[in-house]
């Protein structure tokens, strides 16, 4: 063959594997497309693929070691990480800083826990974009490494099916398209794998294109054709059938275990807190805030699900809009209104519920805690509560970027119908306020006008007052008993906590969708300061009503605070509703209340449910290597064997048996590498044959000794055993020293020697023959050796 058609070979042999390991690559880099829900990670991924190969091609070409590899995918990390992983850290978005590197190495260990412990999709600028350009840089090196450098590129496909495994455990419960993912991965490997064999040097080598070229080339695209359509056929059935038959049943990922459990019910209701606050906060600086935009409200939970005993926040559960999930960036990115920037410092705050606005987009917390708050605060979007399960405490900050909805007239709202979202069934509610509900909206005639009914119902008809000292008895809480008591008495007399709940059951009753929130608010000549202080004097709870294309709308179901009973207006009201004894309550069990943290917190990693981590990391821990063993099985027994027989020869009993079984080792040895030995032939006969074929001219001299020392008139010593033994070590040491890492390792997995003679061997040796024979009379597979015509088809 000559050095041009060589070269030939060389370069399409080349495109053939780097095309493949880009096919194969490709596969896993589609498997990220649900964690990022979209194509935001597509530079970082395929970046990645491709400098990775890059490095793998350079190597191969200038034939570099191990160690250069590491060293230049270490470099293109660095180099190449800022503009494809972290560009918003980079100088002209490539040139890469110190943050930039700093976050790159960070990275390399912290960024799968920072994935796996936020809630898919993940945004590209929070970071996460390092894992997927580290692991396919990785791993394009290393399957574009094994395709280009191994003659059995089969190798390659092991890197290549551990990444879509990795990207699998990586991502969602929802794949992006498995089918498909798993068929291409099949095709595109067996296509590779079949390609490279019909391409392969030692078959253009026979090509009997000289003789019979038409023909030659007939047969080969003949044989093309058919694998193909052997791969598409089957393909198509695989595609067919996963089809019909994938389980229904959700697929489990790490994401699955690492993330901590959160039950919002877990915590008191936020708005058991608020006569307390009250109470004794009237005077005390519970947080401040900067930014907030005149009519700005500060909500601290919103509540709609009523048990009887107390209002809750509702978390509709994994895929509902009320879910609560770990904070990330770009929450609300369907937002509209007036997006704003807050700045909060908390005071002397105590609690779990996260003071927020709007819409929210995202939290960044600042401090010495600012990691802890990160991992531990949830949100959710539908009902715009944040929740820290370590709690707030004085000197802690952060910023909230937000979106403030515009407040709508009721002139724009007109005849818009109520919403259609979904709320939990109030239960254990007062029975007269179903008729009172109805009566009081009898007149209206628009959705709006039935709300603002039940606003000012409660508004115009109730008085005001905390029922601390000084003011007229008014008791805290809001189960369905003093619910009951403030609708059915002579006068209705609460504040925020009772009318908001009322109004809320009544609207309930009606069908309307409506929840009560808790927050602070500015009094009106306080309005539009630089900084708000929420104290609790003003701290309030108000009721949200949802209108159809106009979202929720706030009304203040609450008396004014000066609008209180007195000598000149505490007369009965003209139609007081009669208490109906109400059913006792379901048992509930003691709410336990989250502990008080102490101020160091040096146990923040206790909240990531270490527990579980460790369980799901010795899970697939012991899965994989359970994996690792069964694939390792057959090399283990084998080399297991191989020693066993070792042993046996040194131990024999005779020292001529000893002798004997060196000889037997090192022809073992030489048959293991490559040699082909008679069946039946003296020492000295395969002495010749392992000399010829490995090129080992010692191995003459030790046959004719072993031959002395078996035969000879005396038994041989145990230092002429040793010494012998000794001798065979070393041609064996030599045999590998003369060859490459991989035809070594093949020597030592290799069972030649182990079937030599047997059955098996033997035939497995004339079906070689018989094939070897039959192509080389097959035209258009061989050159023929003789200037003779060559044979004809067999047919």
């Amino acid at each position: 063959m000559s050095s041009a058609t060589a070269s030939t070979i060389s370069v399409r042999r080349w495109g053939l594997n780097l095309g493949a390991v880009a096919v194969l690559l490709g596969v896993s880099i589609a498997g990220f497309w649900p964690s990022f829900a979209g194509p935001s990670y597509l530079p970082a991924a395929i970046g990645g693929a491709l400098v990775g190969m890059a490095i793998a091609a350079a190597a191969a070409w200038r034939k570099w070691g191990i160690l250069i590899i590491a060293g230049l995918t270490v470099l293109a990390y660095f180099l190449f990480g800022g503009a494809l992983a972290l560009p918003h850290t980079t100088i002209a978005g490539f040139v890469p800083t110190f943050d930039t590197l700093q976050q790159l190495a960070v990275g390399v260990i912290t960024s799968w826990k920072q994935m796996l412990t936020t809630v898919a999709p993940v945004a590209a600028l929070d970071g996460h974009l390092i894992v997927p350009f580290l692991l396919l840089l990785v791993v394009a090196v290393l399957t574009a490494s094994l395709a280009l450098r191994l003659a059995r590129p089969a190798w390659a496909l092991i890197p290549a099916a551990a990444l879509l495994a990795v990207v699998i455990a990586l991502g969602t419960p929802e794949p992006a398209v498995p089918v498909i993912q798993g068929t291409v991965f099949a095709i595109a490997s067996m296509a590779w794998l079949a390609l490279h064999q019909i391409w392969a040097p030692q078959n253009a080598a026979v090509s009997v294109s000289e003789i019979d070229p038409s023909r030659a080339t007939h047969m080969r695209m003949r044989r093309l054709i058919s694998g193909v359509v052997v791969l598409v056929v089957a393909g198509g059935a695989g595609v067919a059938t996963s089809a019909f038959t994938a389980p229904t049943a959700a697929r489990h990922v790490l994401r699955d275990v690492i993330i901590p459990p959160f039950n919002v019910h877990d915590y008191p209701s936020a708005l058991q807190s608020f006569r307390g606050h009250v109470r004794d906060d009237a005077e005390e600086t519970l947080f401040t805030v900067r930014g907030l935009p005149e009519d700005g409200r500060i909500r601290l939970a919103s509540m709609d699900e009523f048990d009887g005993q107390v209002i809750n926040v509702v978390d509709g559960g994994p895929g509902s809009s009320s879910a609560f999930t770990p904070i990330r960036s770009n929450m609300s990115p369907d937002a509209e209104g007036v997006p704003v920037t807050l700045q909060i410092e908390i005071g002397d705050y105590n609690n779990v519920w996260v003071p927020n606005a709007g819409d929210v987009s995202a939290f960044t917390f600042d401090g010495d805690d600012a990691e802890t708050l990160r991992r531990n605060t949830y949100y959710s979007v539908g009902t715009g509560t944040a929740v820290a399960t370590n709690g707030l405490h004085k000197g802690d900050s952060y910023e909230v970027e937000t979106t403030i909805p515009a407040e709508h007239t009721d002139e724009q709202i007109g005849d818009a119908a109520f919403g259609t979202v979904r709320l939990p069934k109030n239960e254990n509610v007062p029975e007269e306020l179903t008729s009172l509900a109805a009566e009081t909206v009898s007149e209206a005639k628009t959705p709006i006008e039935q709300a603002r009914a039940l606003e000012a119902f409660l508004s115009e008809d109730g008085f005001f007052s905390h029922g601390l000292e000084g003011e007229v008895i008014s008791r805290a809480g809001h189960t369905s008993e003093r619910i009951s008591t403030l609708i059915g008495g002579d006068q209705m007399i609460g504040d925020d906590e009772q009318y908001a709940v009322a109004m809320t059951l009544l609207a309930g009753e009606l069908g309307i969708p409506a929840r009560v929130v808790m927050g602070f608010y500015p009094a009106e000549e306080q309005q539009g300061a630089a900084e708000f202080t929420a104290t609790g004097d003003n701290i309030h709870a108000w009721v949200e009503v949802n209108f159809e294309g106009f979202g929720w709308v706030t009304f203040d179901p609450t008396p004014p605070e000066d609008q209180v009973p007195n000598d000149q207006n505490t007369k009965p009201r003209a139609d007081p509703k009669p208490q109906v004894l109400q059913p006792p309550p379901p048992p509930q069990e003691p709410v336990d209340l989250p502990p008080t943290l102490p101020d160091d917190r040096e146990s923040e990693d206790e909240s990531l449910n270490i527990a579980a981590i460790i369980v799901a990391i010795l899970i697939i821990g012991g899965i994989s290597l359970a994996v690792i063993a069964l694939l390792l099985s057959p090399f283990i027994i084998i080399g297991a064997w191989k020693a066993s027989r070792r042993r046996a020869r040194r131990a024999a009993a005779l020292t001529a048996d000893r002798i004997s079984g060196g000889w037997d080792e090192l022809t073992d040895r030489a048959v293991d590498y490559g040699a082909r030995l008679t069946p039946g032939a003296t020492r000295g006969e395969e002495a010749v044959l392992v000399a010829d074929s490995l090129s080992v001219p010692t191995v003459t001299a030790l046959a004719d000794r072993a031959d002395a020392e078996v035969f000879g008139p005396s038994e041989p010593t145990p230092e002429e055993v040793d010494s012998f033994w000794n001798e065979v070590d070393g041609i064996v040491v030599g045999l590998g020293s003369n060859v490459g890492f991989w035809k070594r390792t093949k020597a030592r997995l290799s069972v030649r020697s182990l079937l030599g003679g047997s059955a098996i061997s033997n035939g497995f040796q004339s079906l070689k023959e018989s094939a070897t024979a039959r192509v080389r009379r097959e035209p258009g597979t061989i050159k023929n050796r003789t200037s003779a015509a060559p044979e004809s088809e067999t047919p």
